[in-house]
């Protein structure tokens, strides 16, 4: 047996103060295999621990919400006894790690959340952060991100349909992987994780437990050091094919009526999904490690229970239904293996061997687990801390079209076709938007209803004014999804910070929740799921300090008629040109002032909500009326680069009457849209600007467009 000294229980991240609520809990020493379920439930990755007291906080009802955060995916109606099930999460630490297999199974994870619940999924997107493209691992990484996250979901056959990629020194030392999963599933074959029914046995399916994975949660719970290759055997491998075999076989088990609970393995593994759901359910369990079916010899009860294996599930059967669920999966030639069951004792019981190697209570393990309300800055204590210089002065621009070519050219602008072209967007035959709109749009089969989808986040702004970055990342998603004609109904979000024991991070945390929160409010926008991923900093050699503030969210919407779906693209000369929210004038912390005239200073541009939600409305009215013929909103860059997104997707160019100075043309001021209709059509509440025509933007033709915006990423990987 394993000593338990102050160097094993620091080495198990856990602080004096946290071990001796440990020890207070049993009222005796533990041993190695509970001080390991201990530390990797008391972890920052399943406890959010220094988040709990501000997420509590965050609205999370609707009259259309069926399930907010604590499941697996939160769920949302989406009429005709259907639903949308849906959740975003992070693998920043393992993809960093090993870029492949870390962002693979950062797909799988999220699948697993979704079809746990009875969801086929149907579309994945995801939010990528990258540091400076000339960094010595930038290449190699992105490389490895995207083939992991198009490897996975290719095989496993379930479309990726968007998301978002940024670069910025700050990621240099600890990129982010966000992945995100949207399923749909009948109202009444929904399931949850509540373990109960005393003497109900508990199945575990999918694949066998390796010692991949172990100590993941923990991993992904501290920042890096100069150790990160000694990391890798904590990032797990994953299977795509095991994957689909996976969801078809639980969606026909999920087709009886023997399923009590079920759960996916994600963070921590057996341990977490076990705990939950007998917490969940309030119930206790006993599990056998004996018949943990394992895939390497000699494997101890603390490896089997922190193992982070990928594509397995836990469930609660009703007794009598072991041998019908068995041979579904068999079927699929999948393991299956009854290991435990459901009693009333509070506990988690572990055997092996014929000896009790484990006995904690649940309740400190999970709902009474330590939350903390960390120390932070004050707003005007974390400007001064934050130091954003000064706008000042900002010369005008020479020429407008010079720097609309520089702006296409630079990283945070340039076309994603390298990215997306690597992906399947098609598959399922039910994606009718993918990348490069404003929102992903995939039909509801066999219906003419469609979900829209999109990822947003701007940290440059989050960093200048966190309040107004997170109400920022909200309201983008909500006009991305106004865009296409789709009505928001919910959001899931990926909480991406670096050390929250930092008062000056706590108060990038505090900040964003609170924008978040009142742009949910404004906009009647609910949270039903997220996750949190802290201590997103590297002090590893080259790498940066800590993470820009990333509140990554992800937005969902319902259209109820896909025919009247609104793109991007110029559709016909002689359009006009009409700008819906009010002339540009805010260049603090734009793109154009980054890439053009080298500066990152003034504030974030500020988020008026009721304009925001009265400008959705109207271009979601506009675009059921059918009176436009094209919208885009109006984000990084400001109006001459959503003009040529729109130009370049549409094959024409435009002709803007307005005469444009810098802030004008590239001041990023919020709540705007622009959008296209016939000759004479008269737009109310809007400006005409100009009409669709010719074969140039503000002086720069498309053909030297086109050419600026696929160079970055074909030069750079080519070279």
């Amino acid at each position: 047996m394993t000593d338990i000294t102050a160097d094993v229980v620091a080495a198990h991240g856990l602080s004096e103060d946290e071990y001796a609520r440990v020890l207070h809990a049993l009222g005796r020493e533990p041993n190695l295999v509970e001080l390991g379920i201990f530390s990797v439930m008391w972890s920052e990755h399943c406890s959010y621990k220094s988040s709990r007291f501000h997420l509590k906080k965050l609205p999370t009802k609707a009259p259309w919400v069926i399930c907010g955060p604590g499941e697996n995916a939160g769920i949302i109606d989406i009429g005709d006894n259907q639903a949308a099930i849906f959740k975003m999460e992070s693998h920043n630490h393992p993809s960093y790690i090993e870029p492949y297999q870390g962002a693979a199974t950062g797909v799988g994870g999220i699948l697993r959340d979704v079809f746990t619940m009875g969801a086929r999924p149907v579309a994945n997107m995801n939010a990528l952060r990258f540091g400076r493209p000339d960094h010595p691992k930038m290449k190699h990484l992105v490389q490895g991100v995207v083939a992991g996250i198009g490897g996975y979901g290719n095989c496993v056959g379930v479309p990726t349909v968007g998301g978002e990629t940024n670069f910025h020194r700050a990621y240099d030392g600890n990129i982010l992987v966000n992945a995100m999963t949207v399923g749909i599933a009948d109202q009444d074959k929904i399931f949850y994780s509540a373990a109960t029914g005393l003497g109900n046995p508990i199945v575990y399916v999918g694949s066998k437990t390796g010692r991949d994975g172990i100590h993941g949660a923990t991993m992904a719970s501290a920042d890096f050091g100069d150790d990160i290759d000694e990391k890798r055997p904590t990032v797990q491998v994953g299977d795509p094919f095991v994957e689909k075999l996976l969801i078809e076989a639980c969606l026909e088990l999920m087709a009886t009526d023997a399923i009590v609970a079920i759960q996916d393995m994600g963070a921590a593994g057996l341990t977490s999904s076990s705990v939950e759901m007998a917490t969940n359910g309030k119930a206790g369990i006993v599990l056998d490690m004996d018949k943990v079916p394992c895939r390497e010899e000699g494997m101890t009860p603390y490896e089997m229970m922190l193992s982070e294996s990928q594509e397995r599930m836990l469930m609660v059967l009703k007794p009598g239904k072991e041998a019908m669920a068995e041979a579904i999966f068999r079927k699929w030639e999948l393991d299956f293996a009854v290991i435990g069951e459901v009693t009333d004792t509070g506990h988690m019981v572990l055997t092996w061997q014929g000896e009790v190697v484990c006995d904690i209570p649940l309740g400190p393990l999970a709902e009474d687990a330590p939350e903390y309300e960390r120390p932070y800055l004050t707003p005007e204590e974390y400007k001064a801390w934050a130091n954003v210089a000064p706008l000042g002065d900002v010369p005008e621009s020479t020429d407008i079209g010079a720097d609309l070519l520089k702006l296409m050219a630079s990283p945070d602008l340039a076309s994603r076709r390298w990215i997306w072209e690597q992906y399947d967007s098609q598959v399922g035959a039910d994606t009718l938007q993918k990348s490069g709109g404003d929102a992903a749009v995939v039909r509801v089969h066999g219906s003419t209803k469609a979900l829209a989808m999109s990822t947003d986040c701007t940290p440059r702004y989050c960093y200048a004014d966190p309040y107004e970055g997170g109400k920022q990342a909200v309201a983008e998603t909500y006009r991305n999804i106004s865009a296409v004609g789709a009505t928001p109904l919910a959001i899931t979000n990926c909480l991406n910070f670096a050390n929250p024991q930092r008062p000056e991070i706590m108060a990038q945390i505090v900040g964003c929740l609170q924008g978040m929160g009142d742009a949910c409010r404004a906009l009647d926008y609910p949270i039903v799921s997220g996750n949190v991923s802290l201590y997103n900093e590297s002090k590893a050699t080259g790498g940066g300090s800590a993470i820009l503030p990333t509140p990554a969210i992800g937005g969902v919407g319902l259209m109820a008629d896909h025919t009247k779906m609104a793109t991007i693209g110029f559709k016909n000369e002689g359009d006009a040109i009409w700008l819906i929210g009010g002339a540009g004038s805010h260049l603090g912390q734009s793109l154009w002032l980054r890439e053009v005239a080298g500066r990152e200073a003034g504030e974030a541009p500020p988020v008026d909500l009721s304009v925001e939600r009265a400008n959705g409305e109207k271009v979601r009215a506009l675009i059921g009326e059918g009176k436009i013929t094209a919208v885009h909103d109006i984000s990084d860059g400001g109006l001459i680069v959503a003009l040529a997104e729109m130009a370049l997707a549409g094959g024409i160019g435009s002709e803007i009457t307005d005469q444009l100075g810098t802030a004008g043309a590239f001041g990023e001021d919020q709540s705007r849209y622009i959008v296209t209709a016939a000759p004479g059509t008269q737009v109310e509440e809007a400006r005409l600007i100009g009409r669709v025509g010719g074969n140039a933007v503000a002086g720069a033709s498309l053909a030297d467009l086109r050419e600026a915006s696929d160079s970055f990423f074909r030069d750079w990987m080519e070279g």
